[in-house]
């Protein structure tokens, strides 16, 4: 097992938050998993109906099995995921995506949607369907009022390129690599949530083709945009166009960083108690992650205001119990980001939602177990992350679909290898853990760290909003053309 050096350990944290995929064929013996992986292959090619020469009369450019390009564009995040989609269709409108849904209903294949690639179950793909691509629809545009357009593949990194130098900003998540549409369609948090709210928060319109192929804009419908705000992903339709609002943009970041070596679950712990108390009483420019690495803690503070008294008495007491200390300079916000743009990829790796928190109460009775798994454990890393101060906004919570606004935390469980024959010791250990979790009746997960592990995933993800949420995909999807194995029932 790699040991992670820092600067590689904060790249790969970052980009847990927002890419991982599982893929049940690659626990068990390597030879198994060839074995299912040409029984996939072969399935698929039986699936595959027709050639690209059928294509509908809208040009799409349609990618199979034969095509060169074919095996890239199947890869997400994950090097882990082995699917083999029928036919992906690379879409650049509306119109491209609409023909390429109802070709998939003329040759009965059923539909995955992929923005970034950053499904952490890799539910963006699929075996022997159709795969709409949407990497090329990555247009940014701005708009009067401060407001911007963005096509749903757009990255954070292209985005961020793109708004930051004309001193806008849309409050997102730091891995340079996600697609805006995942992101946003599932909530959406980051650096800046604390301050701002939710990525889904700043969405005003959005144009979406749905299960059958027809074109929708929510200027029409209310209750389709508030579905879309953190319930959107994989569920209703195709996301093609997104209009946003934005802020100002912070001119500088300071990052402050602790670190502790060779704990005991105990000192986890205790430290842990210490950082709940603390997290919640920062300033809301300010964003904290707690990153259990083995033995190893790290805790990050960054903040784009200058520091006053209450942050520098909350940094003065965690130092105290940390083992080293020290502050960045106030960097120039587009340069510091990229401190945080995660590993480029893919890379094997498993990442899930491991419950939301009000506070230390909710955890003590488990988490020394969960640190104790995790220290022992190579290649294991726990983080929770903060939320809270505006993504609690009752103006927010009204207007979409997210439902865990009421707590201050978010944690993630992680684990990262070079080779699949370490994969499984890693699952075992992450059921484990998820299944302690359960246990001690932390049911809320965030839907964007989804796992196929979570029994209850519809009130897990979407709380007491499920219910309203299958009455929109009533409406826009009846018959599940677009679906993926946790995707919103009718």
């Amino acid at each position: 097992m790699k040991n992670y050096t820092r600067k590689e350990f904060l790249k790969l944290s970052s980009a847990a938050g927002a890419a991982l995929l599982l893929n049940a064929c690659g626990i068990g013996s390597e030879e198994k998993g060839e074995r299912e992986k040409e029984k996939v292959k072969k399935d698929t090619a039986k699936a595959i109906k027709s050639s690209v020469s059928d294509a509908p009369n809208v040009h799409i450019d349609l990618v199979d099995k034969n095509d060169p390009r074919y095996d890239k564009l199947r890869q997400g995040f994950n090097k882990r995921i082995d699917k083999y989609p029928a036919v992906i269709a690379l879409c650049t409108s509306a119109e491209e995506v609409a023909a390429a849904i109802k070709y998939a209903h003329e040759k009965n294949l059923p539909i995955a949607v992929k923005s970034g690639g950053h499904n952490m179950e890799g539910f963006s793909c699929n075996d022997g369907g159709m795969v709409i691509n949407l990497s090329r629809m990555s247009m940014v545009e701005m708009l009067d009022d401060d407001k911007i357009r963005v096509g749903p593949g757009c990255t954070l990194g292209v985005l961020y390129d793109a708004i930051l130098p004309k001193g806008r900003l849309l409050p997102g998540g730091s891995c340079a690599g996600v697609g805006l549409g995942g992101l946003t369609l599932g909530g959406g948090y980051g650096l800046f949530s604390r301050k701002y709210g939710l990525t889904c928060d700043h969405l005003l319109e959005a144009t979406m083709v749905d299960g059958n192929g027809n074109i929708h804009t929510t200027k029409d419908d209310v209750e389709l945009l508030w579905a879309l705000k953190g319930g959107g992903n994989g569920n209703f339709g195709v996301v093609t166009e997104m209009v946003f609002t934005t802020h100002k943009a912070p001119a500088t970041m300071q990052a402050h960083h602790f670190k502790s070596v060779k704990l005991s679950s105990e000192k986890a712990l205790s430290i842990l108690q210490t950082w709940m108390e603390i997290a919640p009483q920062l300033p809301d420019s300010c964003f904290s992650g707690f990153v259990l690495n083995g033995s190893t803690l790290n805790i990050l503070i960054t903040n784009y205001e200058y520091k006053d008294t209450t942050l520098q008495l909350l940094l003065d007491t965690l130092a105290k119990v940390m083992d080293e200390f020290h502050s960045s300079g106030q960097e120039v916000l587009s340069k510091k980001l990229k401190d945080y743009y995660g590993l480029p990829g893919p890379v094997y790796f498993r990442n899930s939602c491991a419950g939301l928190f009000r506070g230390f109460d909710d955890i003590k009775g488990y988490i020394g177990q969960v640190f104790d798994k995790i220290i022992h454990t190579p290649g294991m890393i726990y983080q929770i992350n903060t939320l809270g101060g505006k993504v609690k906004d009752p103006g927010f919570e009204k207007l979409s679909s997210f439902p865990h606004r009421a707590y201050d935390f978010v944690s993630e469980l992680q684990a990262y290898w070079e080779h699949p024959s370490q994969d499984k010791r890693l699952a075992e250990a992450t059921t484990e853990i998820l299944k302690l979790t359960e246990q001690n009746d932390i049911n809320r997960e965030y839907v964007n760290y989804c796992s196929l592990e979570f029994s209850n995933y519809e009130t897990a993800y979407y709380g007491a909003n499920y219910t309203r949420l299958q009455a929109i995909k009533r409406k826009y999807d009846p018959d599940n053309h677009i679906q993926h194995p946790q995707n919103i029932k009718a």
